[in-house]
């Protein structure tokens, strides 16, 4: 689907969906447990891939109210308020049919540690972006545990063929390539006989990702702790040398459900909507916004940082953003590689050059979101350095005009050009817009209401 975005302001409130996260992992947790409801979920083509593999472990997924938990897609419809999950209990039967993970990596990696668990063979697939993509460390850690964890092609990518069951253990595993290797060990070996003690053998990047993880794995029940050198606990994921989790747990969140918080990967994109292009005198109110262990509300003080006008009311969970002129700064994306898209449209915007430093983590994505926003948005006239770990949009240099841009099939690429092409002269053209479906399927029609002038080829069909 061509979406058409014209230069144009925007005001009023929206509401952030849920978290994609937190989603992916409320779905598995609850398969987990004996059952749970995930409430407030996000229902995304890349959750209905999480939905369909705790299906396929033998737990079933559906509207928490009007029918019972179903197995297919048609039962989690895309206004559900609640998902009623019935889970394995911590044991995974092994998959009548290949799991086909879409284009989730998310999906791919926690789906594949389940995997491990179950008394049999388990096949992984996805979409072509998705079998680009490595899971050689995790193979490894897992085949490392006694697990047979095998690439079909041998290349450390999907196909994958994982056979079990997983018993724990201690292993080793990089923190520079994937933070959801770590979740994926944590959250399947909670149910394990023996636990699994998880050693980094590099830096962790991404850590607020894990630290969700554990925010969750608490919420559930479930203990996992992260350590230093010594082996003593530690607070957060940051500076962590590996994580302990214990054998022998049960998941079960307190009274049965759990609630999913607002994603700040996706109020990334409104926060800076409301940036580079709200009324004059107005403001984009975003609701939904609770603070909680996302990373990504870094965009907050990122936006500040840059010069925009930004509140907020962390007890009513509520930002707004107001227009005003933007410098560049410079940005570690380690910790946060979603929201490098999100500062190089920004970037485009601002006065001055935008580095975005300690990115070369964010080429292994849907797609390479350093090239592809740097080609992107030199299309539509910004200027722009690349190198291996850094991305330069001088925004001094810049002159943003409306042309034919490509998404690269990637909904972060697709919704960050969006936000550049409200600052843009004329008309530009995004390819592959049906794509923001993966984490925030209404993106354009709240844009709409907020006052973005948008058409789209095919909608509704």
């Amino acid at each position: 689907m061509d979406v058409h975005v014209t230069n144009s302001t925007v005001r009023g409130a929206t509401r952030a969906p849920p978290s994609k996260s937190y989603t992916h992992r409320a779905l598995l947790a609850a398969g987990y447990s004996g059952g749970a409801t995930v409430r407030s979920p996000l229902v995304s083509a890349d959750t209905r891939a999480t939905a369909r593999a705790v299906t396929a472990f033998g737990g079933a997924v559906g509207p928490a109210s009007g029918s019972d938990a179903g197995d297919t897609d048609a039962l989690v419809p895309d206004d559900a308020d609640a998902l009623a999950v019935d889970g394995f209990d911590g044991r995974p039967a092994v998959p009548g049919d290949v799991i086909d993970c879409a284009n989730s990596g998310t999906t791919m990696r926690l789906v594949t540690a389940a995997a491990a668990l179950a008394d049999g063979a388990t096949v992984l697939t996805g979409d072509g972006s998705l079998r680009s993509r490595p899971q050689g460390p995790l193979l490894k850690a897992l085949a490392d545990l006694g697990v047979r964890a095998e690439s079909t092609r041998d290349n450390g990518q999907a196909p994958l063929v994982v056979s079990g069951p997983l018993d724990g253990g201690e292993v080793a595993i990089p923190g520079d390539v994937s933070s959801q290797y770590v979740t994926a060990l944590l959250m399947a070996g909670a149910v394990t006989d023996r636990g699994i003690e998880v050693d980094l053998t590099t830096e962790l990047k991404s850590a607020p990702y894990v630290d969700i993880t554990l925010e969750l794995l608490d919420d559930f029940g479930v203990e996992a702790t992260p350590v230093d050198g010594g082996g003593e606990a530690l607070e957060g994921a940051a500076g962590a040398a590996g994580f302990v989790v214990e054998g022998g747990q049960s998941y079960a969140p307190a009274g049965g459900s759990y609630a999913v918080p607002g994603d700040f990967s996706s109020i990334s994109y409104l926060v800076a909507a409301g940036a580079v292009a709200a009324e004059p005198g107005e403001a984009v109110r975003i609701e939904g916004a609770r603070p909680s262990a996302q990373g990504d509300a870094a965009i907050v003080e990122i936006a500040e940082r840059m010069g925009a006008d930004v509140e907020w009311d962390r007890d009513e969970g509520v930002i707004a953003v107001r227009r005003s002129d933007l410098a560049g700064v410079e940005v570690d994306v380690g910790d946060t590689p979603d929201l490098l898209p999100t500062i190089a449209a920004l970037g485009a915007v601002a006065d001055d050059d935008t580095r975005i430093v300690n990115c070369e983590h964010v080429r292994y994505k849907e797609t390479d979101r350093v090239a592809a926003m740097a080609e992107e948005l030199e299309t539509l006239g910004a200027e722009t350095t690349e190198e291996p770990d850094v991305l330069t949009v001088h925004g001094s240099e810049s002159d943003l005009r409306g042309a034919t841009v490509d998404g690269r099939a990637d909904h972060r690429i697709v919704m960050s050009l969006a936000v550049a092409a409200l600052a843009a002269e004329g008309t530009t053209t995004i390819r592959g817009g049906e794509h923001v479906d993966v984490s925030f399927p209404d993106f354009f029609d709240a844009m709409a209401d907020l006052g973005m002038d948008v058409e789209r080829d095919g909608a509704g069909e």
